[in-house]
C-alpha cells in the first residue's frame, strides 16, 4: 500500500491505496480541495464564505449537494444538528481563527434559526445576521467525494482520512483515541468491505478549556459539557456518520443514546468522568483488538 498525506481543510488528509493504483491519489486529493472550495468558511473563494460574507452568492452543485443534506439532519436529529449555529461558533466564538469567549449577553443574541438560510441550485442568502457553518459534516463529505473518487479509478482496497474521519475500503485497522492519554481507546478491525468511523470530541478544538470547546448546542448555545469523544462506526456515508457524530455530541446524554440506538451505526461513547459505553452493534461492523479494561 501507498500512503501520503497533505494538509486539506485545516487538518491531514491521508489517503492510502495499492500501489499499482497510486495515480488515484491525487484525484482523491483533488476531490477533496474541490469540497473544500465549496464549504470553507476560511478561503474567500470559497462559496460558504461568500456566503457569509456577502448575505447572498452563486453555488457550485457541491455546495447545493452539501446544503440538502444539512436540511435532512436537521430533521434527522431533531434541530440538534444546525448549520445555523456558524452565527455562534464562527461569528462569535471565531473558532479555527482568532478564538474568543463571546459575552453572555452577545450570545443569546445570536440568530440560528435555518429557516433564514435560503436556496436552490444556482443561489443561495442569508438574511436575518444568521452565519453558516459546515464543519459538522464537510470533513465527511470530502471523505465521501474522495473514496468515490478512488473507485472510479479502479482502486479496490483503499482508506481515505480527513482528521477523525475516515473510510476504509476493503479490511482497515482503526483505533479511536484516548481523550486522556496518549494510548489509544480502542483498536479494531473492520469486518466489512466498506466501513465509515466518525470521531468527535472535545479535546481538540475549544477556547481556554474544554468547558468552552467547539461543539454547541444549538438550543442552549452553550458548550456542550457531557461528552469527552463520540465515535460512531457503521457503512452508511461518513457525511451521515459525521453528522450524527456532531448531533449527538450536543444532546443531553439519554436523548443521545436513544438517537444512536436508533441508526444503523455502532457507537463507543466517553464521557467527560471517564466513563466508557459501547453499542451492542459493534461486533457487526469491528473486531475489537484492545479496549480499556
Amino acid at each position: 500500500m501507498v500512503s501520503r498525506t497533505q494538509i486539506i481543510m485545516g487538518t491531514f488528509a491521508t489517503v492510502v491505496v495499492d500501489e499499482e493504483k497510486s495515480n488515484c491519489i491525487n484525484a482523491a486529493f483533488k476531490t477533496m480541495k474541490d469540497v473544500e472550495k465549496a464549504l470553507s468558511s476560511f478561503d474567500k473563494e470559497a462559496d460558504i464564505y461568500k456566503l457569509n460574507t456577502m448575505r447572498k452568492s452563486p453555488i457550485s452543485m457541491i455546495t447545493h449537494e452539501a446544503l440538502v443534506k444539512a436540511k435532512e439532519y436537521y430533521r434527522q436529529s431533531d434541530g440538534y444538528f444546525n448549520i445555523a449555529i456558524g452565527s455562534v461558533t464562527k461569528a462569535l466564538y471565531h473558532f479555527g481563527k482568532n478564538e474568543q469567549i463571546p459575552e453572555e449577553k452577545v450570545l443569546k443574541q445570536a440568530q440560528t434559526d435555518p429557516q433564514f438560510v435560503e436556496f436552490n441550485q444556482s443561489h443561495a442568502k442569508l438574511s436575518q445576521n444568521v452565519f453558516i457553518d459546515m464543519g459538522g459534516f464537510g470533513k465527511g463529505f470530502g471523505v465521501d467525494k474522495a473514496m468515490k473518487r478512488v473507485k472510479q479509478c479502479g482502486a479496490v482496497r483503499a482508506k481515505i482520512a480527513l482528521s477523525g474521519d475516515i473510510r476504509c475500503l476493503g479490511t482497515c485497522y482503526l483505533g479511536i483515541e484516548d481523550p486522556f492519554g496518549r494510548d489509544p481507546l480502542f483498536l479494531f478491525e473492520t469486518n466489512m468491505d466498506e466501513t465509515a468511523i466518525s470521531t468527535s470530541g472535545n479535546y481538540r478544538r475549544f477556547v481556554g478549556t474544554k468547558e468552552n470547546n467547539h461543539l454547541i448546542d444549538p438550543k442552549t448555545l452553550s458548550p456542550q459539557k457531557h461528552f469527552a469523544s463520540i465515535t460512531l462506526i457503521g457503512t452508511a456515508d461518513n457525511s451521515d456518520i459525521d453528522a450524527w457524530t456532531t448531533a449527538a455530541a450536543v444532546m443531553p446524554p439519554d436523548k443521545a443514546v436513544s438517537f444512536l440506538d436508533s441508526l444503523p451505526v455502532a457507537y463507543v461513547l466517553v464521557y467527560n468522568d471517564k466513563t466508557v459505553i459501547k453499542s451492542d452493534k459493534l461486533p457487526k461492523f469491528v473486531t475489537v483488538l484492545k479496549e480499556p479494561h
